[in-house]
């Protein structure tokens, strides 16, 4: 299990899993609620040279934990991008909506307090993306064996873990500059709001004058 919330299993039955998943469910301070999965298939064949990397299986010479760990690192990566993009893809959405609404009505119905909270998901999820994945750094345990780092280095390649990482990264970019928009637009109806506040006061302070003068 990672850090990131994402359980890996090697040669477990499906009866197995669940009764793993369900046993861990029982501490875990958020669940998911989202159908993650990804199936990769490890062989072996002593007699290559190098490892052979496919969409859904890795050829490797020999398996032991170091072996096991690289590509279960991989896999977990990629099914937490997975997740995230789920959640960045809300959010997206959510912003399209209120670009949308400012092009055909030329305003935004959201309040201030509904912003906030927008702008506060925006933020975990980015926040939460540097915490735990540490998707461009190699793990320790590449650093001093060549033979690991090619399988890590062709396990990202094939799960496309960089690009889609940075894809994310560009796309929570986007959502925050849509948010700091957002922001301008309703500080100028706040504004707006104050002058007309004032205006209607001085009125009433000159009215007050003029009838007790």
């Amino acid at each position: 299990m990672f850090d990131y919330g994402v359980v890996v299993f090697a040669n477990y039955s499906a009866a197995e899993k669940k009764e793993a998943i369900a046993f861990v469910k029982n501490y875990a301070s958020t669940i998911v609620d989202l159908d993650l999965l990804e199936e990769y298939r490890i062989e072996i064949d002593s007699n290559i040279p190098k490892v052979i990397i496919k969409n859904d299986y890795v050829t490797v010479p020999y398996v032991d934990p170091s072996v096991l760990k690289i590509v279960m690192l991989n896999i977990a990566q990629s099914v937490a991008l997975d997740y995230y993009e789920a959640l960045t893809d809300d959010l997206i959405t959510s912003s399209k909506k209120y670009i949308q609404e400012l092009e055909h009505r030329g305003k935004l119905s959201i309040s201030k307090k509904n912003l906030l909270k927008y702008i506060g998901k925006v933020l975990n999820v980015k926040n939460s993306i540097v915490d735990n994945l540490y998707i461009l750094d190699d793990p320790n345990l590449v650093w001093d064996n060549e033979e690991l780092h090619l399988l890590n280095r062709h396990l990202k390649a094939n799960f496309d873990i960089n690009p889609r990482f940075k894809d994310l990264d560009y796309r929570l970019d986007i959502v925050e500059d849509n948010l700091r928009l957002f922001t301008d637009v309703l500080n100028v109806r706040e504004s707006s709001r104050l002058e007309w506040i004032v205006i209607i006061l001085i009125f009433l302070e000159i009215m007050i004058a003029l009838l007790f003068h």
